[in-house]
């Protein structure tokens, strides 16, 4: 009864008629009510139905129903009565959307169970951003970089800039993971509310062999303490794959004033911040005291009209240093590029430079014969970075080595095309 109920209230049915009611006709050996449908003989061929329809007789004027004259069902063999309409019966077919829903499910666990949901541990904590990691106890952080195809020179390797960027990108990447990253470039919350950031005023690098595109490395820093109010931040960069050292670089730094723009002791409250991360090692490049002598205009090479863009400015807006190094080797003797890579750098960053200066490059190639640097063996060059009035901003010093295999000129040797 309360299945019958609910079916009729979704789907209505017709009620038998009295004529109907209680007549069972025998069709293929089976009972069915047609409710006064004649079967006829059946014949071969597909099922065909034909009615023919004529007007319902009256009776002292009132209309009458009557059977249908006549019906051929024609049919091989005859068809069993259609199932009676029920509400279960009536259903959609669910089998598809929960297919598309359990697929979806188990994407999602394939997904989560790639993740690397270990718990944290002091040794090894890891960044929910994919930007690298701490390790050994929380003092050093970890970062890989693949070498794409626009990070590498004429030579097919990376270039001085590239590895530069690296370093100071795990550098930033270092105090954001810490959880010591204001709102600043690099600068703690401490800092911060002081109008203090990091200025570098040292910076010495050892390459001893350069990645190429493809190569994915592995670059460790840590900070250490340097005098009273310095800094030292040391890299060391691996190959991934075999685990060589590939380049060594230590750094220098101190703290300024943003808005006066003069050097500052570290306060209390900062040292507080910084210090519990102090690594208390040696630096990775031993330190080359020998002194940065001040170029002038007798230098054999010197490029003028060297000028900062809008995109050579950091959020502290000074140019970033990475950029100065560009510009100290825009002065740097063609031949010397082409036959020899830099292997050694020691910076010396005496001022900076604003969005408007307008700067002057200035090398000095020592122990060798400017007219035959292609045949040279190392080579050691002295540098200037100046502003127009003679300010100095960078001095350094470059060490270069033969290059292994002179991809230039196998560059150089590619034929024209043939017309």
């Amino acid at each position: 009864m309360v299945a019958t109920a609910a079916t009729a209230s979704f789907f209505p049915v017709t009620s038998p008629s009295a004529d109907s009611g209680g007549k069972a006709k025998k069709l293929g050996g089976r009972a069915a009510n047609l409710g006064g449908l004649k079967p006829k003989q059946v014949s071969s061929g597909g099922l065909h139905v034909k009615a023919n329809a004529q007007a319902p007789p009256k009776v002292n004027g009132t209309v009458v129903a009557t059977p249908v004259e006549s019906v051929k069902l024609e049919d091989d063999f005859p068809s069993a009565p259609p199932p009676a309409r029920t509400f279960i019966n009536q259903l959609p077919d669910w089998s598809m959307l929960l297919a598309a829903i359990t697929t979806v499910f188990l994407a999602a666990e394939k997904q989560w169970m790639m993740l690397d949901w270990k718990p944290r541990r002091p040794d090894m904590l890891i960044d929910p951003f994919g930007i690298g990691k701490i390790v050994q106890d929380g003092l050093v952080f970890r970062q890989n970089f693949s070498i794409r195809s626009y990070e590498i020179g004429a030579d097919r390797t990376a270039s001085i800039e590239t590895l530069m960027n690296h370093l100071q990108e795990t550098a930033l990447n270092h105090v954001k993971t810490a959880g010591l990253l204001g709102d600043g470039f690099g600068s703690t919350p401490e800092m911060c509310k002081k109008n203090l950031i990091w200025v570098v005023t040292r910076m010495q690098v050892v390459v001893d062999r350069y990645p190429t595109w493809g190569d994915v490395v592995q670059v460790d820093t840590w900070v250490s303490a340097s005098g009273k109010n310095g800094m030292r931040r040391d890299w060391l960069v691996r190959d991934i794959n075999t685990g060589e050292i590939l380049t060594r670089a230590s750094s220098v730094w101190v703290m300024m004033n943003k808005l006066t723009r003069r050097l500052s002791k570290i306060p209390e409250e900062v040292r507080g911040e910084i210090e519990p991360y102090f690594v208390d090692s040696p630096p990775v490049v031993e330190e080359d005291n020998r002194k940065l002598h001040k170029l002038d205009d007798t230098a054999d090479f010197k490029r003028t009209g060297l000028s900062p863009r809008w995109s050579d400015l950091d959020v502290n807006q000074h140019v970033n240093n990475v950029k100065y190094v560009g510009w100290i080797l825009e002065s740097a003797p063609q031949p010397l590029l082409e036959n020899h890579e830099l292997c050694a750098m020691t910076l010396e960053y005496r001022r900076e430079c604003g969005r408007n200066s307008v700067l002057e490059s200035l090398t000095d190639v020592s122990g060798v014969d400017v007219g035959n640097l292609a045949d040279g063996g190392f080579v050691e060059c002295k540098h200037l970075l100046r502003l127009e009035d003679g300010s100095e901003i960078v001095r350094g010093r470059t060490e270069w080595r033969p290059k292994p295999v002179n991809n230039f000129a196998v560059l150089s040797q590619v034929p024209a095309e043939s017309t």
